[in-house]
């Protein structure tokens, strides 16, 4: 009898001992993989944050003027994203002049009323279409070619005063951001 007491105690005690060692080992089993996981997001976390824009081209993302104080037939270059904005405040002849031609003619056919908010302010990313290079006619002494727009001095590309390709190489209008005007006398850019 001594032995079948002892037999039971020592199953009893067998079976608690399996399932302390079960349960030790789903403890080990978890905190490794949330070890693992842990380990693993800080690890990649450095990639992935490296994918998000830098502060400097944030902060470029949208540039804010006054146009308060630009004449009627001039011109100003800002700077966004590290180009050359082009705004003009057109006289009444250019815009005339922009409404007036014929979409069939252009080797990019779009409206004046397609690029502009308002038709007194020309708004255009200042880089030629073609080889990227800055066209002139933004000072007053400039060469703007033979449309009274711009002018590449590179490859001899001709805009218009919507900013629209009439002679030259390049295949496309300059192309006009997006921007919004906030009141009468600011725009943002971006």
């Amino acid at each position: 009898m001594a032995d079948t007491a002892s037999t039971a105690e020592s199953t009893e005690k067998d079976s608690h001992d399996e399932s302390h060692d079960d349960s030790k080992r789903d403890f080990l089993l978890n905190s490794t993989i949330a070890v693992g996981a842990a380990g693993t997001v800080l690890a990649v976390w450095p990639f992935i944050d490296s994918m998000n824009p830098s502060k400097d081209v944030l902060a470029l993302a949208s540039t804010e003027l006054d146009i308060s104080s630009v004449e009627v037939g001039q011109s100003i270059t800002a700077i966004w994203r590290g180009k050359p904005v082009f705004i003009r405040r057109r006289t009444a002849k250019e815009i005339a002049a922009a409404k007036a031609v014929n979409l069939a003619d252009l080797k990019d056919p779009e409206a004046d009323k397609d690029r502009v908010k308002k038709d007194q302010w020309l708004i255009l990313v200042g880089i030629c279409t073609h080889l990227g290079c800055i066209p002139s006619g933004q000072k007053s002494g400039d060469v703007k070619g033979d449309f009274n727009g711009w002018f590449c001095p590179c490859h001899g590309s001709h805009y218009d005063t919507s900013g629209r390709i009439r002679k030259g190489p390049a295949p496309k209008n300059l192309q006009v951001p997006p921007y919004k005007f906030i009141d009468d006398t600011n725009i943002l850019i971006g």
